[in-house]
C-alpha cells in the first residue's frame, strides 16, 4: 500500500497483448513505478470488457500508459475511469483509441509519435540513397550474370550527386527525411498543401505541385497522411508523369498509391518502388510485388520494431515524468490536428 502523502499519479498499462513486454525493459518499469503509483507488470489489454482487477485499476487511473493495441477509449469506456485526467501513448497515431469522448472529457494527450518517426525516417534514407546507386537493378543483374561485366557503363547516370528527392508531405516523419537528406549533395522538392513558401526556405526544400514533383524527381517519398483527401493521392497521372526508372517510395499507408495504377508500370519496368505498406496490408499470395525485381517489397517494418521501441518508452516516460511533475507535456496531440495527420 503507497502511504497516505504519495502524491504521485495513479497509472494503468493499457495495450494489446504481448506489447508490453517488448516495449517494456527493466529499467522502464523501474522507472515507471518510481514516477507512479502503479503495477508496472500488470496490463490492461480490454478495458471495454475488463477482467474485476483491470475494472478496478481503471476506476483509479489518473493516467493511461498506451501503446498499440489500446482499447478505443469511448464515453463507455471512459464512464468507468471517473480520474483520468491523462493519456500517455508510447507509440505513434492515437486515431485508433483518442477519441471525441476524450477531448470532451479535457483528458490530454501525448504520444511518442517522434520517437517513432526516426526509424522511419531512417529507413526511408537509404531507401533514398539504394535507389539512387540503383542497388535493386544492380543487384539482381549481378545475380544473373556472376561474372565480370562493365558496370560503370550499365549504370551511366546513377549515383547521389545532384539528383532530385521529391518528398511527399511534411509530416513529421517527411520532416525528418528532408533533416536527415541534408548532409547529401541532393535536390529536395516537397509538395504539402499546409505548407508555404516561408516555411519550405527555413526546410530548405523547394515547393512545387505534386505533379511538377512526380515529373522532376528521380525518387519520390511517400509521407503524407491517410484522410479521405489523400486516398490514391498518387495516381495515374502522377505515375504517368514520372521519369523513366524513377523510385516511388512508400513508407505511410497503401491507400495513398493506387496500385491498379502502379501494378502495370511495375511490371513494364518502367518504374520501381520499394513498398513498406500496401493496399490491403497484406497482398494477396499470387501478387507480382513479391517477385518482380524492381520492386522491394517490406511488410511494414520501418517504423520501431526491436530495441526501437525503447526509444518510444524513453519518450513516453519522459512525457509521464513531466505530467507527474505537474508540467505541461513537450509532445502535446492536439485534437484539431488530427484532422490532417497520421
Amino acid at each position: 500500500m503507497p502511504h497516505a502523502t504519495d502524491n504521485r499519479p495513479t497509472a494503468l498499462l493499457a495495450m494489446g497483448p504481448g506489447i508490453a513486454d517488448r516495449l517494456l525493459a527493466d529499467r522502464h518499469r523501474t522507472r515507471l513505478a518510481a514516477l507512479t503509483r502503479t503495477d508496472p507488470h500488470f496490463v490492461a489489454h480490454d478495458l471495454a470488457d475488463p477482467t474485476p482487477e483491470a475494472a478496478a485499476a481503471l476506476a483509479e487511473a489518473e493516467v493511461l500508459f498506451t501503446c498499440w493495441g489500446a482499447t478505443p477509449l469511448t464515453a463507455g469506456v471512459l464512464a468507468g475511469a471517473p480520474r483520468l485526467r491523462a493519456v500517455v501513448h508510447a507509440a505513434g497515431s492515437v486515431k485508433h483509441h483518442i477519441t471525441d469522448a476524450c477531448w470532451e472529457r479535457g483528458i490530454t494527450v501525448t504520444s511518442a509519435a517522434g520517437a517513432n518517426a526516426l526509424p522511419v525516417a531512417e529507413f526511408t534514407l537509404a531507401a533514398i540513397l539504394f535507389a539512387g546507386k540503383r542497388v535493386l537493378h544492380s543487384a539482381e543483374r549481378y545475380r544473373g550474370l556472376r561474372a565480370e561485366h562493365n558496370w560503370l557503363g550499365e549504370l551511366d547516370g546513377a549515383g547521389n550527386y545532384r539528383r532530385t528527392v521529391g518528398i511527399v508531405g511534411a509530416s513529421r516523419i517527411g520532416r525528418r527525411v528532408i533533416e536527415l537528406l541534408r548532409p547529401f549533395d541532393l535536390d529536395v522538392l516537397l509538395y504539402d498543401p499546409y505548407v508555404d513558401g516561408p516555411e519550405a526556405a527555413r526546410l530548405g526544400v523547394r515547393l512545387t505541385s505534386l505533379d511538377e514533383l512526380c515529373a522532376s524527381s528521380s525518387v519520390v517519398s511517400v509521407h503524407a497522411p491517410q484522410l479521405p483527401e489523400t486516398h490514391h493521392l498518387i495516381g495515374a497521372t502522377q505515375l504517368a508523369a514520372m521519369a523513366d526508372a524513377t523510385t516511388l517510395i512508400n513508407t505511410a499507408r497503401g491507400s495513398l498509391i493506387d496500385e491498379g495504377a502502379l501494378l502495370p508500370e511495375l511490371t513494364a519496368g518502367r518504374l520501381q518502388a520499394v513498398l513498406d505498406v500496401t493496399d490491403p496490408e497484406l497482398p494477396s499470395a499470387d501478387s507480382p510485388l513479391y517477385t518482380l525485381p524492381n520492386v522491394l517489397l517490406t511488410p511494414h517494418v520501418a517504423g520501431s520494431l526491436g530495441d526501437e521501441l525503447h526509444r518510444m518508452a524513453d519518450q513516453a516516460l519522459d512525457e509521464l515524468e513531466r505530467f507527474a511533475a505537474g508540467l505541461p507535456f513537450a509532445d502535446p496531440v492536439h485534437s484539431g490536428s488530427l484532422s490532417h495527420s497520421a
